[in-house]
């Protein structure tokens, strides 16, 4: 068995498209996921699977939308390649508290990287390095009023993706460490 993570993206924003974490737990055991767990109520699910990455991601997916009547786009790693990503923050030296280092998870490898899509000088004092399918972002100021936003990730990478604050992936390493 594999532990796995899902990133649901795009849920519990407010009022729109509410997903309780009991009842995504209790989906993921019915569809034979083990040892189901999750962290905060941004959607974060921690299982053990047979499945590999595409079979869990569309599974769940298709379940998602079953289930709940909208679309749920699901992102995952392995706890691995968790624990790389969680490994080290290419901004940490910025000594910036950890709640403005995030990580965009990338649905697959962009055909080009960021850097060639945009100028980067252009978002200063935010800065992005990316890595395969991630993006390691530093919101010096916040997020919030950033312009490089998750939208913008998306439309020049031509992927989907969801984000994650330093705190939840390290916290979800740890999580995807210990069934």
């Amino acid at each position: 068995m594999t532990t796995r993570v899902a990133l649901l993206r795009g849920i519990n924003l407010g009022s729109h498209k509410k997903v309780p974490m009991a009842r995504l737990r209790d989906l993921a055991e019915s569809l034979g996921l083990s040892h189901p767990r999750t962290y905060v109520q941004s959607g974060n699910l921690v299982f053990e699977t047979d499945l590999d990455e595409a079979a869990t991601v569309e599974m769940l997916e298709r379940a998602l939308r079953r289930e709940l009547g909208f679309e749920v786009p699901v992102i995952s790693r392995s706890a691995e390649e968790l624990a790389e990503i969680a490994s080290s923050h290419p901004f940490a030296e910025l000594e910036i508290d950890d709640r403005f280092l995030h990580v965009a998870f990338l649905d697959r490898v962009p055909d080009q990287p960021l850097d060639d899509q945009i100028d980067a000088t252009q978002y200063l004092p935010d800065r992005f390095h990316s890595e395969g399918r991630e993006i390691y972002l530093a919101y010096p100021t916040g997020s919030g009023r950033s312009k490089l936003s998750h939208a913008l990730l998306e439309k020049k990478l031509d992927v989907s993706a969801t984000s994650r604050n330093w705190r939840t992936v390290s916290k979800l390493a740890e999580l995807a460490g210990s069934p």
